[in-house]
């Protein structure tokens, strides 16, 4: 991971020159517009539809209170100005994932980033959804690029989207000055399989997680007649996929903690979620599902809080805040409310 904080500085400090010597040595090309290519853009708009119709229902309310005569606080959600999202290698899901819950946010600006083999196949799907800042380039030049900016690639607000390792060493590297989504990747899979479970189905899933490459992390979690150490080791693990199969699914479900997404019973595949359900697939690994959850409308909001004092108002609170402000020592924000 030396070598990530390496190409990060130097992306920092030299911008366009850095990335493209380092586009260069990892990926053999100069970085560049992605050029369009292929996508099956029917199934890109039904995907987009899922995913915009299940988001824009996550929209938190702003809200007003008066706390007391004179004295009122308001909080209002408003959309970042930018985002930068990362694709990894030719996943246009991924692209899908991430872009339309930013612009039913209301973004303003949407930079995609994408490692040049397979770029193609992504910037036409950006295409069919509207899109038209992307990156042909990877790793963690691409996320030092999008966090600092360079003369080619003006900083973005947030940096989102799943990768390898080195992609989310980068991302926590640079989170000292740019706010990212989470630590996403490599994937993960859970199967919870009670006795009854359907061992075909169990494999299935397995494999399927597998398929994301060699570091994918795949486990199987028998209840051997006891639920509770069962759903005791998922809650340990914290899986970014949960699959619950057998006859204690539907009970399993509602007591799941940790978890990034659950797929409860034997008609709910991973790969559903992957491609058509519209539940985002950008999800916590790493036992990140602890603490956080996964990509949502919210990722790309921020809450803004508002105060409004009459003169009545402030009086009203000036005892509080002097003797508040003697304890603290702070006699200056004790004068500040003498006015």
């Amino acid at each position: 991971m030396t070598r990530v904080a390496e190409i990060v500085e130097d992306v920092r400090t030299r911008g366009d020159e850095a990335v493209r010597e380092w586009s260069r040595a990892l990926d053999g090309v100069e970085p560049a517009r992605a050029v369009p290519t292929e996508a099956p853009a029917e199934e890109v708009l039904a995907l987009a539809d899922a995913v915009e119709r299940w988001h824009a229902l996550q929209r938190p309310g702003d809200v007003r209170l008066e706390v007391r005569p004179g004295v009122e606080l308001e909080r209002r959600w408003v959309p970042l100005a930018s985002v930068g999202i990362y694709v990894p290698r030719g996943l246009v899901s991924t692209l899908v994932m991430c872009a339309i819950p930013a612009r039913v946010a209301g973004v303003e600006r949407i930079v995609v980033v994408t490692p040049p083999d397979g770029a193609g196949p992504v910037a036409a799907a950006a295409e069919v959804l509207g899109l038209d800042e992307v990156w042909a380039l990877g790793g963690p030049p691409a996320i030092a690029a999008l966090a600092y900016g360079t003369e080619s690639i003006p900083r973005v607000d947030k940096i989102c989207g799943p990768g390898g390792a080195y992609v989310n060493e980068a991302k926590l590297l640079v989170s000292r000055d740019v706010a990212i989504d989470l630590p996403a990747g490599p994937s993960e899979v859970v199967v919870l399989a009670g006795s009854d479970a359907d061992r075909r189905l169990v494999e299935l899933e397995l494999a399927a997680q597998a398929e994301h490459g060699p570091d994918s992390v795949c486990t199987l979690v028998e209840v051997d007649g006891d639920l509770e150490a069962a759903l005791a080791r998922v809650e340990e693990l914290a899986p970014e996929h949960l699959v619950l199969l057998g006859a204690d699914a539907e009970a399993a479900a509602d007591r799941v903690r940790n978890a990034g997404a659950v797929f409860v019973g034997p008609w709910s595949p991973v790969a559903s979620g992957d491609y058509a359900t519209g539940g985002n697939h950008v999800l916590p690994t790493g036992r990140w599902a602890r603490s956080v959850g996964g990509i949502g409308l919210e990722t790309f909001l921020k809450p803004i809080t508002v105060q409004r004092l009459t003169e009545d108002g402030l009086a009203s609170l000036r005892p509080t805040v002097e003797a508040l402000a003697a304890i603290e020592g702070m006699p200056a924000h004790a004068a500040a409310v003498n006015r």
